[in-house]
């Protein structure tokens, strides 16, 4: 008889890591949950009473979670590890006129290295987390596949992962679609079945982000010029602002205005100055080769032979992706050229490569040409 495998599960509060947990359970593990609360700075309700970081709310979810499957559930604070290696390089990036995606620093850093890390003392064989992604062992080699609900693949946001992390996790929502996550957890009993999903900065959350990013960095106020160079705004800062934003830039009545939606197209730091342009497909928002820095590859090193043909490459999580090709490499950064223009690459976010299903690895956007 097989011993049962200790598999530590990332409970959240949510109903993902939820169905993930009971699905283990099912399957002969032997469950262990885990709630990661990662924010102290101002847990709770601000000064109007609205409740930003609701870790106090998902914290009783996830424990009332482990009490429906009768499985052990511990707390853990990983506040400390979350500022130093997440939150310090956020900010950073914000003064340097680029947008980073925390969620993907969190998951390497946080869950996959604090988290995996404080599984592997508990005595677990695997860790699982409720994300929407597959792993497989290919020939030695541990790969990072797209979930079969392609609405809700979550393989971009894990694309910094490398072989020992993949080698002891466990994705099991692979091939499950999210409206049969939530008929599983109401059968199953869970009462955040229809719990609504997260979707603010991670572990930060749904707070208003310039009123959050505000607290934390100097903003300076500045000019609003179009692709003419004429001065038709002014902003609140350039860091509250991201390629391709199009709401709250506040130029819609501009007598130079021939109609179309403005769009964010560049930042100049050295003037302060935020450049607009008008139209979706205007060509300061559109690239067809993208520059990314140190690279990551996910096997340990880049693909070769007829992998390379079959590259494709997303420069946003909510984005189609595209064939692409390597026009250049070295250990600093990557060239990748599209046939299909990018539209609003941007600085700070990630370009995550794919050959079919298998996610390769990604890098950080430099700049896009």
């Amino acid at each position: 008889m097989h011993a049962q495998k200790h598999t530590v599960v990332g409970l959240s509060g949510g109903v993902d890591s939820s169905v993930t947990a009971h699905l283990l359970k099912a399957q002969g593990h032997q469950v262990t949950g885990m709630f990661m609360k990662n924010w102290e700075d101002d847990d709770g309700l601000d000064a109007e009473g609205r409740e930003h970081c609701t870790t106090r709310q998902d914290w009783l979810d996830a424990a009332s979670v482990a009490d429906t499957l009768d499985i052990d559930i511990e707390a853990v604070n990983f506040a400390a590890q979350y500022k130093d290696r997440v939150f310090a390089y956020f900010l950073q990036e914000y003064a340097a006129g680029r947008t980073p995606n925390p969620d993907i620093l969190c998951n390497t850093e946080i869950k996959f290295k604090a988290f995996l890390d404080h599984a592997l003392t508990l005595g677990a064989d695997k860790m699982a987390t409720g994300h929407y992604a597959g792993v497989r062992e290919q020939g030695g080699r541990f790969e990072l596949l797209r979930a079969k609900d392609e609405t809700k693949d979550q393989s971009y946001f894990l694309h910094g992962l490398n072989q020992a992390q993949l080698s002891k996790s466990l994705f099991p929502l692979y091939d499950v679609r999210k409206s049969e996550v939530r008929r599983i957890a109401g059968e199953a009993g869970l009462h955040n079945h229809a719990k609504k999903d997260s979707t603010g900065i991670c572990f930060i959350g749904e707070r208003p982000f310039r009123e959050f990013l505000n607290r934390y960095l100097p903003s300076q106020a500045g000019n609003i010029c179009n692709d003419a160079g004429k001065i038709v705004g002014k902003h609140m800062g350039l860091a509250f602002y991201t390629l391709g934003q199009r709401k709250g830039l506040g130029v819609g009545g501009s007598k130079d205005s021939t109609g179309e939606p403005w769009f964010v197209a560049k930042k100049d730091l050295a003037s302060n100055t935020l450049f607009v342009v008008q139209g979706h497909d205007h060509p300061w928002l559109l690239s067809r080769e993208v520059t990314v820095m140190n690279m990551h590859w996910i096997a340990g090193e880049p693909p070769v032979g007829e992998a390379l043909s079959k590259l494709s490459a997303k420069t946003r999580y909510r984005q189609q992706d595209n064939d692409c090709r390597i026009v250049s490499m070295d250990a600093e950064r990557t060239i990748f050229a599209f046939d299909i223009p990018q539209w609003a690459a941007t600085p700070g976010q990630s370009l995550v490569l794919y050959c079919s299903d298998v996610c390769l690895g990604g890098g950080i956007i430099a700049n896009a040409t």
